[in-house]
């Protein structure tokens, strides 16, 4: 699937709304195809001498916030349709794991160094391997982003209580058992019962299922849920920290304007002529020379578009042949070959 360089609002700043509208119809699909088409044009013109598709990595792997994924300092991601970098670092929210799901590799033929890095927008395979933290894990059971549940290597945030079945003897405050395959803790010890079974008495609170959902578990010793029928209580923090702009978000956009200007001037033009060929306004032929006579200069070095250029393995920025081979100086009787 085609992972999007721009967004929607991109193009509001060539064109309306309303224009817009009408020219993709309401199908975001027009939109992918046309922004498809210049990114491989982009791509000819400037890959040999740019580090383009990194350029074009830092929009096209923007992901939106989502609470399961803990984003590090410098991290960026859609949260309401605006573009924001991590300031502080931001944990996801931790479900209990009644599985192993990672365990330190202990092969000493792994190179760790060539090791795919452990990315939380993966999948997972028992017998996958993955380097976290500088360490190298190896995957015991299914987990990850497809999966709906991603679980960083040994990370861990609950602690398993296993409940005896109920006896009528009595019990403390927040003791947990089971019963009638539902599991209950004491809530109250006033008037208390051991004659009445905790679907009778009203001391007792059945435990209720993790939901992942919930952001304010807290941290104490009877904030008791059930996960895959069993018992679980928090170890540390297991809620996911909230996106708040100036705390540990702020608003900013990593892309390369020069690229984004372009291509939205491209993709609209595009879009334009998908829908009317022989009707394109004076406007958008007028942005797409422009843009393309910019990706032509950029690509001959004749001017600089503000993207890093490549290095060669002498560490050396890679210059176009004669550049690099014969001309020292745009003045022709300064050249080697004419002295």
């Amino acid at each position: 699937m085609y992972r999007r360089f721009l967004n929607d609002a991109d193009y509001l700043s060539v064109i309306t709304a309303e224009a817009l509208s009408q020219i993709t119809r309401g199908e975001v699909e027009r939109m992918i195809q046309a922004e498809e088409s210049v990114e491989m044009s982009i791509i000819e013109y400037l890959s040999e001498n740019y580090e383009v598709e990194k350029e074009l990595g830092k929009g096209k792997y923007i992901a939106d916030y989502d609470r399961r994924i803990s984003f590090p300092v410098g991290a960026h991601f859609y949260l309401e349709g605006d573009i924001y970098e991590v300031i502080r670092f931001i944990s996801g929210y931790k479900a209990p794991a009644s599985v192993v799901y990672w365990e330190e590799s202990s092969d000493p033929n792994i190179i760790v160094e060539k090791a795919p890095v452990y990315s939380q927008f993966k999948t997972y395979h028992p017998g996958d391997l993955a380097v976290y933290n500088g360490l190298c894990y190896l995957c015991l059971s299914e987990n990850g982003y497809d999966f709906g549940n991603i679980r960083l290597p040994m990370v861990s945030g609950w602690l398993e209580l296993v409940p005896k079945p109920w006896q009528p003897v009595v019990y403390g405050q927040w003791d947990v058992v089971q019963f009638e395959g539902a599991f209950y803790a004491v809530t109250a010890i006033e008037g208390f019962d051991e004659n009445l079974n905790p679907a009778q008495s009203p001391n007792w609170g059945e435990i209720a299922n993790y939901d992942p959902g919930y952001n304010a578990y807290e941290l104490a010793g009877h904030e008791y849920v059930v996960y895959d029928g069993r018992v679980w209580y928090p170890e540390t923090d297991v809620n996911a920290d909230i996106p708040e702009p100036g705390l540990n978000i702020i608003m900013r956009d990593p892309r390369n304007y020069n690229l984004k200007k372009h291509m939205v001037r491209l993709a609209v033009y595009e879009l334009t002529k998908l829908i009317a060929p022989n009707n394109v306004s004076t406007a958008r032929l007028k942005d797409q020379e422009d843009s393309m006579k910019w990706l032509y200069d950029a690509s001959k070095l004749r001017i600089n578009p503000q993207i890093p250029r490549k290095v060669a393995d002498d560490q050396k920025e890679v210059m176009d042949w004669q550049l690099a081979t014969f001309q020292t100086d745009y003045d022709p009787w300064k050249n080697p070959w004419l002295t």
